[in-house]
């Protein structure tokens, strides 16, 4: 939106012209969204407080988790909007990737939203029902999937990447539909699982939507994906001002979310940032990476899977409880050891994900 308006200010000052780098406006995307998470989040949370929507704490769960009850939830629309308004302020509208991405999770948001919805404020311990939940998920995450196959200009932008190894992708067609559907849903729903601690699932979100960020950049960069010898996805590098923003808000949100938490970010935020994941990935055609830098987000939903295939089949659990987070609380790690290690976890994870772009 100010790009526009900038843009129509060159003609009185050439120095406005400087908010056509994108470089700029991702600088100001993250601080942007920044503010907005630290100005509006204090508000929030007395709103929150005020109609006692506030978090429920499962009996069978570790001990330190009854002092939760009644903590302020749903803070997660606190993220999207901040997300939403650096967006639009900061990137280019003309963009397809940007509005697939945005609108994408919006889309989750609003699923996580009327499922919060229900359980906090209608006192409906079931929330939306599964069957639907996931039926509007897939909704989203085909409509994102056919959008990204029909309007590809040319192979690369639909087929699959193997990093670490020069040249060597995957061209798979109409299948591509299907693979990034499950990415973005099962993106979705593994940041979903992992929001479990204070701080825990929002800053390794923050992290690998900052390295997915560098990498939009750099595929839609022709010199830097010419010496990086990456292939060159024209116009998907607008979508570091989306990643900036979601990078602002989710550390605006963190400065609540700490431990001890003052705000939780509930269906509305999990479901939507790990969406947010999984397409921008889709987008610059990183899914494998994802998957590594994401591997927290992975293992968790993978525990839940072993977990309860393994009570069904055998009567017996793996883990103490799953999710992983859970298992080691109860083995005796205190919270804030789990959450750090976690987070220092993701670090190593980002940092070979990235490795992947000079590795080859």
């Amino acid at each position: 939106m100010l790009l526009y308006l900038t843009n129509w200010l060159t003609q009185f000052d050439s120095g406005f012209s400087v908010f056509q780098y994108l470089t700029l406006r991702t600088i100001l995307g993250v601080l942007t969204a920044l503010l907005i998470s630290l100005l509006l989040g204090p508000m929030m949370i007395r709103r929150l407080s005020f109609h006692q929507i506030g978090q429920t704490v499962r009996d069978d769960g570790p001990e330190t988790h009854f002092s939760k009850a009644g903590t302020p939830t749903m803070g997660g629309a606190l993220i999207l909007v901040a997300i939403a308004i650096s967006t639009l302020l900061w990137s280019d509208l003309s963009n397809r990737y940007v509005w697939v991405v945005l609108i994408v999770t919006m889309a989750f948001g609003l699923i996580g939203l009327v499922d919060d919805y229900k359980k906090l404020v209608l006192s409906d311990p079931k929330g939306l029902a599964a069957r639907w939940k996931y039926f509007w998920q897939s909704v989203a995450g085909l409509g994102a999937s056919i959008v990204f196959y029909v309007t590809a200009s040319s192979s690369v932008e639909t087929a699959l990447l193997i990093p670490y190894l020069k040249d060597v992708s995957l061209e798979w067609g109409p299948v591509f539909v299907l693979f990034s559907y499950l990415v973005i849903v099962g993106s979705s729903n593994a940041v979903n699982l992992t929001d479990g601690l204070d701080g825990l699932a929002i800053l390794p979100t923050v992290m690998v939507g900052g390295a997915l960020g560098m990498m939009a950049y750099v595929t839609g960069h022709a010199d830097f994906a010419a010496y990086l010898k990456i292939p060159y996805l024209p116009g998907v590098g607008e979508l570091i001002v989306f990643c900036a923003a979601l990078v602002g808000a989710g550390l605006g949100f963190l400065w609540f979310n700490t431990y001890p938490a003052q705000v939780f970010m509930g269906d509305v935020g999990a479901l939507a940032l790990g969406a947010a994941l999984g397409v921008v990935a889709v987008a610059v055609r990183q899914e494998i990476v994802l998957f590594i830098m994401g591997g927290v987000f992975v293992v968790e939903t993978v525990s839940v899977v072993l977990q309860v295939a393994s009570y069904k089949l055998t009567g017996k659990r793996i883990f103490r409880m799953a999710p992983l987070h859970h298992h080691f609380e109860l083995k005796g790690w205190p919270e804030p050891r789990v959450i750090v290690r976690f987070w220092i976890i993701t670090v190593i994870l980002v940092l070979v994900g990235l490795a992947s772009l000079k590795i080859r």
